[in-house]
């Protein structure tokens, strides 16, 4: 048996939550834990490339509609697609209408419904409307608001996997997860975290930091409401789910960011 390291739960969290070469060597309950825990700090990672890449367009001259685009694939591309994916299965099988069991294996299949195409449509809308909003209007507070929505998506999954919550299927990667977490350690990574975002929102005065942790806050409220409904609906979580949420909790924050001045 491997012996365990307080890194076990960092590998875990990279190594399945993005696309970074990162081997991870233990599988088990106790590196999920620490992975789930871990999750808003790849956010932390996958943010900040998403805001470099924007940055660095306007900065060679590119309006904030190519910005915001560039930002908006950042995190697409570091998660192969994964979230994105489970947001469109997950529409489609909220959508059906079938009993639990059918609902699970629509959603499995390789192929998109209608549901899923128009949820991707709008989301991905959204996310690029919302950012080059943000762009236009202050350069730092669009980077700002990059970093906070991989974020507060992030912290989505790790409230997701907290005990009490379970999962839908026996197998795959909702069920390794799937009530790992402790309440009280997914309460305070969530505050830790909203107060980082807080922290950095303060680039834009005290207005911004409020702005920073309530987009957090009622971002995570958003994507606890979708995750109540999956688990009345599904019975539990799937990966699929743990993708719907991250995907609906960093498109809340980006428009709550957006409002106002």
């Amino acid at each position: 048996m491997l012996k365990s390291s307080p890194l076990d739960g960092l590998r875990f969290a990279f190594g399945t939550l993005c696309v970074l070469p990162v081997r991870v060597h233990r599988w088990d309950r106790e590196a999920a834990r620490g992975g789930m825990l871990n999750a808003p700090v790849v956010g932390l990672v996958v943010g900040c490339c998403a805001a470099g890449l924007g940055l660095l367009l306007l900065l060679l001259g590119a309006g904030p509609l190519l910005a915001a685009v560039a930002s908006v694939a950042v995190p697409a591309a570091l998660t192969r697609g994964l979230h994105l994916d489970g947001l469109a299965d997950t529409a489609d099988g909220l959508g059906s209408g079938k009993p639990a069991e059918d609902a699970l294996r629509i959603m499995k299949q390789s192929d998109i419904g209608p549901f899923g195409v128009l949820t991707l449509v709008l989301v991905l809308l959204a996310q690029v409307a919302a950012l080059a909003q943000l762009y236009a209007g202050s350069w730092v507070r669009g980077a700002a608001a990059a970093v906070t929505a991989a974020v507060a998506a992030r912290l989505a999954l790790t409230l997701a996997a907290r005990t009490g919550v379970p999962a839908a299927r026996p197998e795959g990667l909702g069920a390794a997860v799937a009530g790992v977490v402790p309440v009280p350690g997914a309460l305070a990574v969530t505050a830790s975290f909203t107060v980082v975002s807080a922290a950095w929102g303060t680039a834009q005065g005290m207005y911004g930091a409020l702005r920073a942790a309530a987009a957090v806050l009622l971002s995570l409220a958003t994507s606890e409401l979708l995750l109540r409904r999956c688990v009345r609906r599904f019975g539990g979580v799937t990966g699929d789910v743990f993708g719907a949420l991250a995907e609906t909790a960093a498109t809340a924050a980006l428009v709550l960011l957006s409002l106002g001045r």
